[in-house]
């Protein structure tokens, strides 16, 4: 029996496109392979060659242990950690309303370092252009002396 050759030709385009979508979906990259981001790490935002805007918030999310420092363009910021906020050292009731100082944020309960640029503060908003943030973090059982970097670049407009 004669082979169709607009069959063979179908069949072929089809077994080749299924060959490019298995190879596609084994390359891609999603998700937390795409972010590159250290093991102690979960989430920042800005992310690296994010475009932001002058006010908006620098977060860095760890995994469960880690404390940090952060550092915006050089400038090593003062951090304060929610547990201190008050007289006594001692959780807000919820609801509570918290005066926030002009610095980094670092939250134990949720191992969060954030900052908000604002008025009064070290950086009060971002200028146009480039910027370099990095984060010195360790393990806090490890203690400071087994910090690491993590360095990543946001841009305003």
């Amino acid at each position: 029996r004669k082979i169709d050759k607009q069959s063979l030709l179908v069949s072929i385009g089809i077994a080749v496109g299924l060959v490019f979508i298995a190879l596609g979906m084994r390359t891609g990259l999603t998700g937390r392979d795409a972010t590159n981001l250290p093991d102690a790490i979960e989430n920042i935002s800005p992310a690296n060659g994010d475009k932001i805007l002058r006010q908006s918030q620098v977060i860095v999310d760890f995994v469960e242990g880690y404390t940090a420092v952060l550092t915006i363009d050089g400038f090593q910021l003062p951090t304060t950690r929610l547990d201190e906020l008050t007289a006594n050292g001692a959780t807000p009731k919820p609801g509570a309303q918290v005066e926030l100082p002009p610095t980094a944020i670092f939250d134990p309960g949720n191992y969060i370092i954030s900052y908000q640029p604002q008025a009064g503060a070290p950086i009060e908003e971002f200028t146009q252009g480039d910027h370099t943030a990095s984060v010195r973090y360790w393990n806090i059982q490890d203690g400071e002396q087994s910090a690491r970097i993590y360095n990543w670049k946001f841009s305003t407009d």
